[in-house]
């Protein structure tokens, strides 16, 4: 499953896919993602836009494709045929000749022992060869089967020329700012992309060990809990000096020469709504740009994908998060940090 799937599937958990609109509301925003994406970077040719948008067409189709009525099995039936008495070939030797005398007066042929047809007809008794059976209507299967492929291009062409909303939607994408549709049920927090495999996942930052957590100059992270669950509470001072979050050289060995994916479960407290900015340094392996999300008091998922090269990360990196990109002390709670290979 690729990342572009993977995301879709985890916007549907947030919801009822079983709703054609909720699904619509889903691709819009997969599509207003990517554009948002593919503007923001300004080395992006249109021969990899145009590639870009029929990729996450073909994923859209397939995945709508699951949700088409399935096709009743037909019986097949079989055309009843009147049992026919074969008819006795007659024979040419069998055929009454006409008998006749010579005499002087001349001769008569006796024209009732012939058979009563036309030249233009043919004698039921005789066999005719290369005669031709008649043709089998066409069965109606396959007509069916012709209407559901029509109608399953025909949805992957609608949702391929569908104008995106103004919906955002949590697709990975370099320099693009991933968001989570409308909660089914307001304040519930979104599940974690993978929760049912959490072996996809490895961990980058768990709060249960902080240690791997630098608040340098006037910044602070403090580890709290709430209802059992526990989280670091990251604030930069006015200085505005971002928190680091260690990245180990065992988990970039894993991810090097492979398109990656990173997690960052966050919140905002309430009533403090705010802008976060992260950067990561990578050893080796590079950097990942500079990304902006707007985090509210909902906890949610933010992500973003990179292709790292194939070398040697040569040691271990950061990844820097700064809570408030406005300088105005507000705070942000970081419940996890997780990367995984997009295939």
């Amino acid at each position: 499953m690729d990342s572009i799937e993977k995301a879709i599937r985890s916007a549907f958990e947030k919801g009822d896919p079983s709703e054609r609109a909720y699904r619509e509301k889903v691709y819009r925003s997969a599509f207003a993602a990517l554009d948002r994406a593919l503007q923001s970077n300004p080395n992006v040719t249109q021969d990899m836009v145009a590639r870009r948008r029929q990729a996450l067409s073909t994923t859209i189709s397939a995945i709508e494709s699951e949700f088409l009525p399935a096709v009743p099995a037909v019986e097949p039936t079989t055309r009843s045929h009147e049992t026919v008495e074969p008819q006795t070939r007659q024979s040419v030797s069998a055929r009454a000749e006409p008998s006749f005398e010579p005499t002087l007066a001349g001769e008569e042929r006796d024209s009732a022992s012939r058979p009563d047809y036309r030249d233009d007809e043919i004698d039921p008794g005789v066999y005719v060869p290369n005669a031709r059976p008649p043709r089998r209507s066409r069965s109606w299967v396959a007509t069916l089967v012709t209407i559901a492929v029509v109608a399953l291009v025909g949805i992957g062409a609608w949702w391929l020329l569908a104008p995106p909303g103004p919906e955002s939607f949590p697709r990975p994408t370099e320099d693009a700012e991933d968001f989570t549709p409308e909660q089914t049920e307001p304040g519930a927090p979104p599940r974690v992309i993978g929760a049912d495999n959490l072996d996809d996942w490895i961990v980058v930052f768990d709060p249960a060990d902080p240690t791997t957590v630098t608040a340098p100059g006037d910044s602070s992270a403090e580890v709290m809990d709430d209802d059992g669950e526990q989280f670091i509470r990251i604030r930069s001072g006015s200085s505005g000096a971002p928190i680091l979050f260690d990245v180990g050289q065992g988990v970039l060995e894993q991810v090097a020469g492979r398109r990656t994916v990173f997690n960052i479960e966050a919140r905002a407290q309430e009533g403090e709504e705010t802008q976060i900015s992260v950067d990561c340094s990578l050893g080796e392996l590079g950097d990942c740009g500079r990304k902006r999300y707007a985090v509210g008091v909902t906890r949610e998922e933010f992500l973003f994908e990179i292709e790292l090269p194939s070398v040697e990360p040569g040691a271990g990196g950061t990844i820097a998060i700064n809570p408030d990109i406005e300088n105005g002390g507000k705070s942000v709670d970081i419940y996890a940090i997780r990367v995984t290979p997009a295939q």
